[in-house]
Formats: structure tokens, sequence, C-alpha cells
């Protein structure tokens, strides 16, 4: 049994909050209120594990649905069992991984590899299937047979699909199957070169960078079909502020519509890129001062419900490389809860409540995970974090440091993460 007394207890599902014991047996949380010890036998408490969680909060385990462990295929970068302590270190009990491995996860076996993979890892690795063979664009996977050996959803990130009937398909599919499917929306026809934003940035590297019109243009197709096809669909990392204003008059229309921001875009923009270089080049870019803003009222106003951290680790070889040449991505597990703090929290643009609901609760409940939430009877998944404590990024436990973040001192150290009723990462 594990006893953790005294935090300050969060639950975004039920907006639950105050000073509380929380006891754990068999990886469920038995029982939560306060002088939880009283109630146990002298046996029981000498074989209890006791955690003191005074003047910290204490709340359910961290779900990040976008994130890149690059196995198999690109172990180099990163694999399932470094990529997991990374999220474990960030507070993350639950990930859900991305499709562009290699091979592609089109096929049933290497769906169950993944999956095989993140059973030993300590915390829950779940995994996406792709839209497309090959993510090639041209002919869908059976997604019947891919949900029924595990997939949790379908996505081609890191390649839009430009087949406007496929795409309506795959919709009428997953809707069908009660499923999410999310979308890379970058029209690779209006790019001139990808991860850096058309404007300023672009100026500045004497390049044609990226537009934001290639984004709008997706988004509002995408959006479009999933009104008409009822599919409940994720428009990713979403980077402009017409963006944002797409998916709220989308969301005014039907109930499955979600979009998720990453640390990244609402905390930088496309000074980043000048100023850090490949470090900040991402797609979809850092764009300007008020897409940030505009991500940021998003989250605030509910308009964009998910927090994800798009973590792309690459090898210092590959980021080293010409800007036009540099892979886009930044990691980002470790540093997304101390960002969300810092900028959102502590910038009074969200509550610590409202930033859980988004990184806990919201992509749980869109991927149907149990997961995200804080009760008796449900997971024991907790994260204790100290809201007020500063750390300084320096070293990470991926593989990949790939992020502009390193040096920074940011608000918000997560203490423990606990999985399954089993410490999995302790500060």
């Amino acid at each position: 049994m594990l006893l953790i007394q005294n935090g300050y207890v969060m639950d975004p599902k039920s907006g639950r909050e105050g000073v509380m014991d929380i006891l754990v047996k068999d990886k469920r949380i038995e029982k939560m209120g306060t002088g939880l010890a009283k109630d146990l036998s002298e046996q029981e408490l000498a074989e209890c594990q006791i955690i003191d969680a005074e003047g910290k909060i204490v709340a359910p385990g961290l779900v990040d649905v976008h994130v890149h462990f690059r196995e198999p295929g690109f172990t180099h970068k990163e694999d399932i069992e470094t990529g997991s302590k990374a999220a474990a270190k960030g507070g993350f009990t639950t990930v859900v991984l991305m499709a562009n491995v290699k091979p592609q996860v089109d096929n049933v076996e290497t769906l169950q590899y993944i999956l095989e993979r993140g059973k030993t890892t300590g915390i829950h690795v779940e995994t996406c299937a792709n839209v497309t063979m090959g993510m090639a664009g041209k002919e869908l996977v059976d997604m019947k047979t891919l949900a029924e050996n595990g997939a949790v959803g379908f996505t081609d990130d890191g390649v839009p699909i430009m087949d406007v009937e496929l795409v309506k398909e795959a919709m009428k599919q997953v809707a069908a199957l009660n499923m999410p499917i999310s979308f890379h929306e970058e029209d690779a026809a209006l790019i001139t070169n990808n991860g850096i934003n058309r404007g300023k940035a672009s100026e500045f590297y004497g390049i044609g960078g990226s537009p934001r019109e290639a984004e709008i243009s997706l988004s509002g197709r995408d959006l479009q079909l999933a009104l008409e096809t009822g599919a409940c669909i994720n428009i990713q990392h979403i980077s402009s502020k017409e963006a944002v204003e797409l998916v709220r008059q989308a969301k005014k229309q039907g109930k499955n519509i979600h979009a998720e921001a990453t640390p990244h875009h609402f905390t930088l923009t496309e000074e980043a890129a000048i100023k850090y270089g490949t470090m900040a080049k991402m797609n979809p870019p850092l764009r300007e001062e008020a897409d940030r803003l505009a991500i940021i009222e998003g989250l605030a106003d509910g308009t964009i419900d998910l927090i994800a951290t798009d973590h792309a680790p690459h090898t210092a070889e590959e980021k080293a490389k010409p800007i036009t040449e540099a892979p886009s991505g930044i990691i980002g597990l470790e540093t997304a809860l101390p960002l969300a703090i810092t900028v959102l929290v502590k910038g009074r643009y969200l509550t610590m409540m409202q930033v859980l609901e988004k990184m806990a609760y919201n992509p749980a409940k869109m991927y149907h995970l149990d997961a995200g939430y804080l009760e008796e009877g449900g997971p024991a998944d907790i994260i204790i974090i100290d809201e007020d404590a500063i750390q300084v990024f320096e070293e990470y436990a991926s593989k990949a440091s790939n992020t502009p973040f390193t040096g920074c001192k940011l608000d918000g150290v997560v203490c423990t993460t606990i999985c399954d009723g089993k410490i999995v990462f302790s500060a």
C-alpha cells in the first residue's frame, strides 16, 4: 500500500480540490479523505509506504496524446524505454505514440511490437495506427482490425492527407468505431521551406518559409468534413490565430471537434527561430505574437481543449545541419508542465485546474482511456508537484536534448510520479 498525506489534491474530472490523503492499494485508489492513517491497523501502517505531500499539489498523472518515441526504426534518436523515462520525469503516466516509425503502424505486427515494448516501461504506452498504408495517402489501413488489436486512434502525423475523398472515408470509419482521428494540417504545396514561419524569420534566413495559409486551408477542410461525418477529430499542434478561430466556430456546430496546442506554440514566437536556429525549428512553425496570444485565448476559453508536447527527439548531428536541412521538432515531455505553470498559471491566463484538465482529463477522455482523474476506485496514476519550486533545464532523461529551453529557469517541479500505484520517478 501507498499513503500520500497532506497534499493539496486537484481532480480535473470533478473539480474537487483541497487538502486530503490518498490511500493506494493494488493499482487503484482505495480511499480519499483526511486522516486516513488512523483507519489502518498497526501492521498495515508498518507495511505502508508513506509520502508526505504537505505544501504540494497532488494531481492525476498527465496524459500526452502526441509523442514520438522513434521505435522501431529510429532508435538512435529515442526509444520506447528512454522516451518513457522522460515522460515519467515530466509527470506523464500515459502517452499515445504517433505512427510515423519504420515500419509504419499500418499492420498488426508493428502495432503489437510497440504495445509489448510499452508494457516493460512502468508507464502506460499506447499508440495510434496510421490512417493510410505507408503514410502514402492513397489507401486506408484496415482500421477495424488495428482497433481490435489495440490501436487507440489513427493519424498520419508528419504527413498531411491531401485526398479529400480518402479523408472523408477515413472519418466515416473512425466515427463507426467511435475512435479519434488526428490531423497534421500543413499543405506542402504552399510551403517553400518547412519549419520556419513565412515572415520575419524566413526573411532573416533568406528562405521562403512556411505560410500560415498551409495550416488554415487544411484545418478548414477537415473541420468541415468532421461536421459532415460526425467523426471525432483532433487538429494537431495548432499554430495560427486563424486556425484557432476555425476550431472555435466548428465547436459551436459539433461536439466531436478537438484541438491541441504545444507548450512551444503558447510560449515562443518566430523570434525564437531567429535566436535559437534549428533548435526552434518545428512543423508547424512558431509564428507571430498575435498567434501565440490567440492560442492562449483558445486554451482559456476551451476552444483548444488539449495540451500535447509533440515530443520530437533528434540527434545533435541532425540539428547541427543548416536551417533548411535540419529536421523539425523539439523534445517536450520534461519541460511541458513547467512551461504550462510558468506561462499559463503564473501568467494568470489559466488556473492550475484548467491546465490539469487539458493535460490529463481531456486527452484521456478523447482517447477513451481510464486516466486523468483522481477518485476512489480510479487508477493510481498520480503526480506530486511543487508548483513554486524553480528548476533550470540542463540534462534530460530523453536520449535527445534538442530544445530551446535548455538553460531556462521555469516554475514547477514534478517531485514524484506514480503509475499503477508504483513510484516510477522521484526527484
